[in-house]
């Protein structure tokens, strides 16, 4: 168990905790904003040692979490997986300690009711299966799996249609949750106890929600890749390569900036390396995460 993988929030009553995969990865900012280089990312000062390198390289995550709540522990995503066949080698194959370090942060496997996905791309639904005598067979059996309709819908239209988009994680990861009759399907709003609710985030997936927590006059959000970083607070009508309808991902970042920015609500961001989690405060006439 790497300790690094682990970090606690309490909100309100509402326990939270993030879980990594693969911790700190460091690419050029062009994968996420065309035409950008490390130039760009050198002028943003705020950014680093956390979200940046000295060099001008962005620095992301690939985490989710596990919240309890009300009598129900909930996984928020669950990751890429172990033994993936993937469309890239960083994400193939991978080993690493995620059921172990559920156990160690206090919400052991076996303890989770709920399992939602903000939406069904490979590294948001990974744990939802693990093989076994080489089968995939759910990795939560004793819980519900949330999908949201419209999102899943989207992709069996794609993947009937011969779509854009690689589909492994469907066969691995969403088709054996569906035939073993664990999946609800919820609309964008739906909430899953009194403390925690949905909204919708569309652009980068058609279905898209984040994850909105209220306990005892606190507040945070969970965002989901309705954002990947937090250059994105400075500059939220950026076109965004991940994003599958640009125009509605940049409405999206803006109306989240808007609703979000100067108040006391804990963000936490799905793909934010460590300290994960900040407030958006002013910086002159822009946006920048406050850790």
């Amino acid at each position: 168990m790497a300790v690094e993988n682990i970090k606690h929030w309490k909100v309100g009553d509402v326990e939270i905790a993030r879980l990594v995969e693969v911790n700190a990865f460091e690419d050029n900012i062009a994968m996420l904003f065309k035409d950008e280089s490390a130039d760009f990312m050198k002028r943003h000062a705020w950014l680093r040692p956390h979200f940046a390198t000295a060099e001008g390289l962005m620095i992301i995550s690939f985490q989710c979490f596990v919240l309890r709540s009300q009598g129900k522990t909930v996984m928020i995503d669950t990751c890429i997986g172990a033994d993936r066949k993937r469309e890239y080698d960083v994400f193939c194959n991978i080993k690493t300690s995620f059921l172990e370090d559920m156990e160690a942060a206090g919400f052991p496997p076996s303890s989770v009711t709920t399992v939602l996905c903000t939406h069904l791309h490979f590294d948001h639904v990974g744990w939802n299966t693990r093989l076994v005598n080489g089968k995939w067979v759910p990795t939560f059996p004793q819980a519900r799996y949330l999908f949201g309709k419209k999102e899943y819908d989207h992709w069996v239209h794609m993947r009937n249609t011969g779509g854009y988009h690689d589909f492994e994680h469907m066969h691995d990861a969403i088709d054996p949750v569906i035939e073993a009759g664990l999946v609800d399907f919820i609309g964008p709003e739906h909430h899953i106890t009194d403390e925690v609710s949905l909204f919708p985030t569309p652009g980068h997936t058609p279905g898209h929600v984040s994850v909105l927590i209220r306990s005892k006059g606190k507040e945070a959000v969970i965002t989901g890749d309705l954002m990947h970083h937090p250059i994105q607070l400075s500059y939220p009508q950026r076109h965004v390569n991940f994003d599958m309808n640009k125009d509605q991902g940049a409405q999206t970042r803006q109306a989240f900036v808007e609703r979000f920015g100067g108040r006391e609500v804990l963000v936490i961001g799905s793909h934010f390396s460590d300290p994960t989690s900040g407030w958006i405060v002013r910086d002159g006439e822009s946006w920048i995460l406050k850790t």
